[in-house]
């Protein structure tokens, strides 16, 4: 697991997304809707270059959300134990990260939310 973010990070260090022919979202392509991870190829190549502005305009939730799932991700790795957890997080906690995405989602395809839609 480790192995393969390091190859896409190296990968994405040389590939600029943005302006390569890399597929769009099928949900993307067929419906023209932004899902919640749309965006995310793009920030984390803004990421790796260290443009967190840029990163935040591609998806912003992904964004925000690697600083919390970076530790859960860690800990997976450093376990002795090559099985996954049983709960890796309480499932108040689970359910509201589905809720958010799933919010996160639809707004960023209504007028509202037009801005956390990544730019075309």
């Amino acid at each position: 697991m480790a192995g393969a973010a390091l190859a896409a990070g190296a990968a994405l260090w040389f590939v600029d997304p943005s302006t390569r022919g890399i597929p769009l979202c099928p949900l993307h392509a067929m419906t023209g809707l932004w899902c919640p991870f749309c965006g995310s190829t793009r920030a984390s190549h803004a990421l790796i270059h260290a443009e967190l502005a840029n990163a935040l305009r591609y998806n912003a939730l992904f964004v925000a959300a690697l600083p919390l799932l970076a530790p859960l991700w860690w800990r997976r790795l450093r376990s002795p134990d090559p099985r996954p957890a049983a709960r890796p997080l309480p499932r108040p906690v689970f359910w509201a990260g589905i809720a958010l995405v799933l919010a996160f989602g639809v707004v960023r395809n209504l007028g509202v939310g037009r801005w956390l839609a990544p730019p075309s």
